[in-house]
């Protein structure tokens, strides 16, 4: 049996759930947030891969700060198969983070130039661990939406972008993520009374696919095989996406549906497309409050 790339299956999946076939939003419900970490979208995307992928499982991270979100898998090409055999195989295992963001009152997508990843930079190789809490390193890919609601209806959004991205595109260096993602040691007995700690928790900016305007306002799939439309039909190439390293370039490949494709599009290069303010070194210092008051500095 021929088994299809899970990245390809899943982005069919959302492109026909969340669109309808001529491009517009398809509204859609989500129940109440329960607490600051629970994402009511990830469950939705949840159900949906569980309800629609039809050779394929989709499991959901057991709990808030567990990364990734989302894994899909076919168990029985995953059973008994050795870690380096899973490591590349997009038609067996690949996890999934999901990065929801929302529009500013300009219409650009928010953190277009930057965006957070939370003790956990973003990378194409990721970890997770067996029933034997053995560990499995497997592709990890980043699903970016842009989230908006729905004027006078409760709880109801739409998604006006979205972009289903190969994490090698946002950073290749899986030491990096290593280093965040293993055990860390807490600074203890800080303070006056010797009862405060630092966690010590690192916090990572990374580039935002959605702060390229090729790709907002659009549903894409950017992958690293090229040629894709020759097996998969409903998708055609869009661009060429070329991050540099160094003194090398890594090409990866932008797909949508051929529906959502104009007619005379024209397949360019998009050469390090997103956004990417000027960085310095130092930390700014908190913000300062200021009284309404002069005091004297003797």
């Amino acid at each position: 049996m021929t088994y299809s790339d899970l990245i390809v299956e899943m982005f069919m999946v959302l492109r026909n759930e969340f669109y309808n076939p001529d491009s517009t939003p398809n509204p859609y419900a989500l129940r109440d947030k329960r607490s600051t970490q629970d994402d009511p979208l990830d469950e939705h995307i949840s159900n949906i891969l569980k309800a629609q992928l039809k050779t394929a499982d989709c499991v959901k991270a057991s709990g808030p700060l567990i990364t990734p979100d989302l894994v899909l898998l076919r168990p029985e090409l995953c059973r008994g198969v050795s870690s380096v055999a899973l490591r590349n195989d997009l038609t067996r295992i690949v996890g999934i983070e999901v990065k929801k963001l929302e529009r500013t009152g300009t219409g650009v997508v928010a953190r277009s130039s930057g965006l957070d990843y939370n003790t956990t930079p973003p990378c194409g190789t990721i970890r997770v661990y067996d029933v034997e809490n053995k560990p499995v390193d497997i592709r990890g890919f980043y699903l970016f939406v842009c989230q908006e609601s729905i004027g006078g209806r409760t709880n109801t959004y739409q998604l006006t972008a979205m972009a289903l991205c190969d994490g090698n595109v946002l950073n290749r260096d899986f030491g990096l993520y290593l280093s965040a993602v293993g055990q860390r040691e807490k600074k203890i007995h800080l303070g006056s009374y010797e009862n405060g700690a630092d966690r010590t928790r690192p916090m990572f900016i990374f580039a935002n696919p959605l702060g390229a305007p090729e790709l907002d306002h659009s549903v894409t799939l950017i992958h690293p095989a090229q040629h894709l439309e020759s097996s998969n039909q409903d998708l055609g190439l869009v661009y060429r996406l070329l991050r540099s390293s160094g003194e090398k370039e890594h090409v990866f490949y932008c797909y949508r549906t051929k529906s959502d494709i104009a007619q005379d599009h024209t397949v360019i290069n998009l050469r390090d497309p997103f956004p990417t303010p000027s960085r310095v070194t130092r930390t700014q210092s908190r913000g300062r409050f200021r009284l309404p008051v002069r005091v004297s500095s003797t």
